[in-house]
């Protein structure tokens, strides 16, 4: 084990998360990373529950392969009404917290893109900004 591939506390690592998982999980995984990879530059914490993606000012995103697939959050500044969203909960006055729970490749689509570029621009500060100035 490296340093790059420790936490605080009990040693979680993206690697860790991915040991004995499937293959689909796995790929799963890597996709979902390509995905919050394609918004911008971003910086990884592992912990057991989970890996979270962050931005310039917060986390904004999580992934943790399964054994059937993979569990995902997004922050977003508002509450989606999708059958593919497990559960909302708000999370702050602005934000609200989405889990997912995915199950094949093909989960990881365009709509699902556009999801992780939205709570991307939570983890740059978004949900700060007050829109309702002119």
């Amino acid at each position: 084990m490296t340093d790059d591939d420790t936490t605080i506390g009990d040693a979680w690592s993206v690697e860790r998360h991915l040991e004995g998982k499937p293959e689909l999980s796995v790929a799963m995984f890597r996709r979902f990373v390509e995905l919050v990879a394609a918004c911008g530059p971003y910086e990884v914490s592992t912990s057991k529950s989970s890996v979270t993606f962050k931005g310039t000012r917060r986390g904004f995103a999580g992934a943790r392969p399964t054994a059937s697939g993979l569990a995902v959050y997004l922050d977003l500044q508002r509450a989606l009404e999708s059958p593919r969203v497990r559960n909302v909960s708000p999370y702050t006055s602005r934000l609200f917290v989405h889990h997912l729970t995915l199950q094949s490749l093909e989960e990881l689509d365009d709509e699902l893109a556009g999801w992780i570029a939205e709570a991307y621009d939570v983890g740059a500060g978004a949900h700060l900004r007050d829109d309702r100035r002119g």
